[in-house]
């Protein structure tokens, strides 16, 4: 099963009109894919190419026009690529394929089935609270700093950041900032709260100092308790208990 990490992607160019086994080849590909278990795969038309046989294939030219490029690409587990490839290999008698090393970051499934309500769990621990202060009118590469390092954060499965946008406040500078009737600051005070584990505060707080120019940040300790979901579905009791 494709998980988060290291991983391969496919990359296969043959012809439309391809055939194999009085099937075309894109479809054949697709089918054995998907028989195989690829957690996924896609095949695209493309508007006009050319391969080894130096001929240009495109919708202009009406003879030319059922040879266009298919492009088949997918991405998986070095150990399911391996397995696979053989037939790919004999599959594609006139075509392209490719392999290339890449990272998978972020692997979301959307359930179709309603998940059952679960029982509730009270979790309670050690943890680090991070907060970080810095003005709303600061930017990183364009786009609000807050915002980057709320996108940052995400991807490395923080377990929560929530954004304060101050009323009043001053920095180290010993400006105040200040929104009133009369006048409306573009750069109030924003604070970001983070609290999770140790390891992850710590490696939090060293991706945000790189982003910041002018802030500060606070690492402090934490006790927390959290009530989740259970995981597991309660257990129904037991029916000789009913007869005791």
């Amino acid at each position: 099963m494709l998980t988060k990490g290291p991983a391969k992607k496919v990359t296969i160019f043959i012809n439309e009109d391809t055939q194999h086994h009085m099937t075309a080849l894109h479809d054949s590909i697709m089918s054995f894919l998907m028989h195989k278990g690829v957690s996924g795969a896609t095949a695209t038309r493309a508007y006009a190419g050319f391969g080894s046989h130096q001929m240009l294939h495109t919708p202009k030219i009406e003879v030319l026009a059922q040879h266009l490029p298919i492009r088949i690409e997918f991405v998986e587990t070095p150990e399911k690529v391996e397995e696979i490839l053989p037939t790919l290999y004999e599959m594609v008698t006139d075509g392209l394929i490719e392999v290339q090393d890449t990272t998978v970051i972020k692997l979301a499934r959307k359930s179709t089935r309603p998940e059952p309500k679960l029982p509730h769990e009270r979790k309670a621990g050690h943890a680090k609270l991070l907060r970080v202060f810095i003005g709303e009118a600061d930017k990183w590469h364009g786009e609000p700093l807050y915002d980057a390092i709320v996108k940052k954060l995400r991807m490395m499965d923080i377990a929560g950041a929530t954004v304060y946008r101050g009323i009043l406040g001053y920095g180290a500078k010993g400006h105040q900032h200040k929104k009133s009737f009369f006048h409306v600051s573009r750069d109030m005070p924003i604070m970001l709260s983070v609290i999770d584990s140790p390891e992850k505060i710590m490696a939090a707080a060293a991706a945000i100092e790189d982003m910041l120019e002018d802030g500060l940040i606070v690492i402090s300790d934490a006790d927390i308790v959290r009530m989740v979901r259970s995981q597991k579905v309660a257990e129904a009791p037991d029916a000789t208990d009913s007869n005791r």
